[in-house]
């Protein structure tokens, strides 16, 4: 059975651990330092099996090179992005077998934070990298806006006990942000609550699950009246479509 850790790095980061432990075998999701990597693996004595990565940015591939020196093992990763190491280029609609795991994955193309970025679907699992967070979304640094609420559509038709495997602690920032936008949802404000209390305690707000972000994230709401008011009222424009609204609430989001 695959167990997933959590491996905080830099100063918001999530490296993700896919771990059986009968194998001791474990497979890291989106190694932006090998230095943490290789102290979780020490301390629970496991052996690295395969690397996976969602996209081409520093702080998810930074420790790449230095992993494959000492763990010589293949690295899945997007095919439309230039990530050094890569050995087994994905895009969808691929589908593999974690070695060593057994653990089945699925590719969902999902550009918008960068232009080539992919998911990793398991079962009751979302590896999300940036492009869905606890709450948010991923800045659009390469893509544009309907390629972003395109992607965002793919994983939000997951089921709804999927859990949400993000790359950041972005959650109380964009939890905050979601309730300028949604100020009468009981289910954003208990949320807040949740996560402010989490933190308080020194502990993740993460993983979600895709039931949490059709009640809360914004840009998963784009449809319903209050979110398309609320980006109406900030851009003083009309919006007539959800991805008009999708894209109002970025603008209003990376201005906050």
């Amino acid at each position: 059975m695959t167990e997933i850790v959590a491996i905080p790095a830099f100063a918001d980061n999530y490296i993700w651990l896919a771990v059986d432990r009968n194998r001791r075998l474990a497979a890291v999701v989106d190694p932006g330092d090998a230095e943490p990597v290789e102290a979780a693996l020490r301390a629970s004595g496991l052996r690295l099996s395969a690397i996976l990565i969602t996209h081409h940015h520093h702080d998810h591939t930074g420790g790449v090179e230095e992993l494959l020196a000492a763990h010589p093992v293949p690295v899945y990763g997007p095919a439309d992005e230039s990530v050094p190491g890569v050995s087994q280029p994905l895009r969808e609609p691929d589908a593999f077998e974690v070695p060593g795991l057994g653990l089945p994955l699925r590719v969902l193309d999902v550009p918008g934070h960068t232009a080539g970025h992919i998911a990793l679907v398991a079962d009751g699992a979302l590896f999300s990298g940036d492009a869905l967070f606890a709450g948010g979304c991923g800045r659009l640094f390469e893509g544009t806006p309907e390629q972003m609420y395109a992607s965002l559509g793919k994983l939000a038709a997951l089921p709804e006990d999927t859990r949400v495997y993000c790359g950041h602690e972005y959650t109380l920032a964009n939890l905050r942000f979601a309730h300028q936008v949604e100020p009468d949802n009981p289910n954003l404000t208990q949320r807040l609550r949740r996560a402010e209390a989490a933190r308080q305690r020194g502990e993740p707000t993460v993983p979600s699950r895709m039931a949490d972000e059709h009640a809360t994230n914004p840009f998963l709401r784009t449809h319903l009246p209050a979110v398309r008011t609320a980006a109406e009222r900030w851009s003083g424009q009309t919006l007539d479509e959800p991805v008009a609204v999708f894209a109002a609430l970025r603008r209003w989001k990376d201005q906050s």
